[in-house]
C-alpha cells in the first residue's frame, strides 16, 4: 500500500487525500527553466544540505534521490503514487527530491520552481497539512535565503503562484454527483468562487475514477489560513451534496445502484483483460458500494490501493518486467482478481 494512504480520518469515505504544496525559489539563482546544469546542481546541493545536514532529526527522516539515478519506470511509479509531479521527471538530469520515509512529505528540487514542498495526508486534513508544510518550510529557510518581495510575497517562476506560493488541494470521490448529472453545476460553482478543479494527476489530466482535485486558484491577496478556510468551507459543502445525492439514489433507485456496484465487482473479480481506464471506473463503482454500505466485506483501503497499483508503471513493477499495452491489461486483470479473492 502507498504509505501516505494509511490513516483513519473519519471523512475518508469521500475525501481521499489532502495536499498542501509550497513553491519557493532561492535568491541569486535564475528560475529553473533558465539554469544551466552547473547551477542546477548547486541548487540541488543547497536544498539537500539544508535538510540532510542542517537538521539532525530531519536527516534521519528523509531519503534523497537524484532523478537521473532512478529508472524511467521507477520515476513513473513515484508519479502514480502522487509522491512527485510529472513535471519533475521531465528533466531528470537537473532535478532531485527528498522523500520522508512515511511518504507524507516530499521536497522537489528544480521542478517549475527551485523548491516545491509537498505534504500529502489521507482524508480531510488541511490544517494539519499546512502546519507540517510550514515547519519544513521554516527549517529550509534557516539555511536558504528565499526570493521574496515585500509587496508581492514569494517570487515564483509562474505568476499564478506569486504571493503565498501555496496550492492547497483536496481529492474527492464524487460518483453519485457524476451519476445524477449534477457534477457540472457543482464544478461551475467552484470555478466561479476562485477555486479550480483538476484531474487525478493534476493540471490537464482526466478525472479518472470519479476523483476530482479541488484547489485554490489564486495565491496573491490572501493569507495561507484564509485560503485553507475558504477551501475547507467549499469542500464540506460538496461532501454534503454528494451525501444527499447518495441518499436520494438509495431511496429511489436502490436496486439500480446495487446492480451497478455488484456488476462492477463481478467484472473486476472475473475479467481476464482490463484497461487502466476501465478498471478505474469499475473500482470507483465498488468504492461507492463500500461507502454506501452495499458491500461490507471489502476494505476501503484495498480499493484505494488498487487505484494506484492498477496504473501502467505500477503494473509493470508488480509483474517484475517491462510490458506492452496488451500485456499490461492482462496482468492488471490478474492482479485485481488476486487482490479481490
Amino acid at each position: 500500500m502507498a504509505k501516505w494512504l494509511q490513516g483513519n480520518d473519519k471523512t475518508n469515505d469521500i475525501v481521499v487525500s489532502t495536499r498542501i504544496r509550497l513553491a519557493r525559489n532561492i535568491e541569486d539563482f535564475l528560475f529553473p527553466q533558465m539554469l544551466n546544469t552547473e547551477s542546477a546542481n548547486k541548487v540541488i546541493d543547497r536544498v539537500r544540505s539544508s535538510i540532510i545536514e542542517g537538521n539532525t532529526i530531519l536527516s534521519r527522516e528523509f531519503d534523497f534521490f537524484r532523478t537521473k539515478d532512478i529508472s524511467p519506470l521507477e520515476r513513473q511509479i513515484f508519479v502514480e503514487k502522487h509522491l512527485i509531479s510529472p513535471e519533475l521527471i521531465a528533466k531528470p538530469e537537473r532535478s532531485a527530491f527528498l522523500l520522508r520515509k512515511d511518504e507524507k512529505v516530499t521536497v522537489m528540487i528544480n521542478e517549475e520552481d527551485h523548491i516545491r514542498i509537498q505534504v500529502l495526508l489521507p482524508g480531510l486534513e488541511l490544517e494539519e497539512s499546512w502546519d507540517l508544510c510550514s515547519k519544513i518550510d521554516d527549517i529550509i529557510e534557516e539555511n536558504v535565503k528565499y526570493a521574496f518581495d515585500e509587496k508581492l510575497g514569494y517570487l515564483t517562476s509562474c505568476p499564478t503562484n506569486v504571493g503565498t506560493g501555496m496550492r492547497a488541494s483536496v481529492m474527492l470521490h464524487l460518483p453519485s454527483l457524476v451519476m445524477t448529472g449534477h457534477i457540472n453545476k457543482v464544478l461551475q460553482a467552484v470555478n466561479q468562487i476562485g477555486l479550480t478543479v483538476r484531474g487525478l494527476y493534476g493540471e490537464g489530466t482526466d478525472a479518472l475514477g470519479n476523483l476530482f482535485q479541488i484547489s485554490n486558484q489564486t495565491t496573491l491577496g490572501e493569507t495561507e489560513e484564509e485560503i485553507i478556510e475558504k477551501l475547507k468551507k467549499i469542500v464540506l459543502q460538496i461532501i454534503s451534496r454528494e451525501k444527499e445525492s447518495r441518499q436520494r439514489l438509495m431511496n429511489t433507485k436502490r436496486i439500480e445502484v446495487e446492480d451497478i456496484v455488484y456488476r462492477s465487482l463481478g467484472i473486476l473479480k472475473n475479467s481476464r483483460i482490463i484497461t487502466s481506464k476501465e478498471s478505474m471506473k469499475l473500482l470507483s463503482d465498488v468504492r461507492m458500494g463500500i461507502e454506501m454500505g452495499i458491500i461490507n466485506d471489502i476494505d476501503l483501503d484495498k480499493i484505494n490501493n488498487l487505484m494506484i497499483l492498477s496504473q501502467p508503471a505500477s503494473i509493470q513493477k508488480y509483474s517484475g518486467k517491462e510490458l506492452n499495452a496488451k500485456e499490461r491489461d492482462i496482468k492488471r486483470a490478474e492482479m485485481i482478481r488476486e487482490y479481490l479473492k
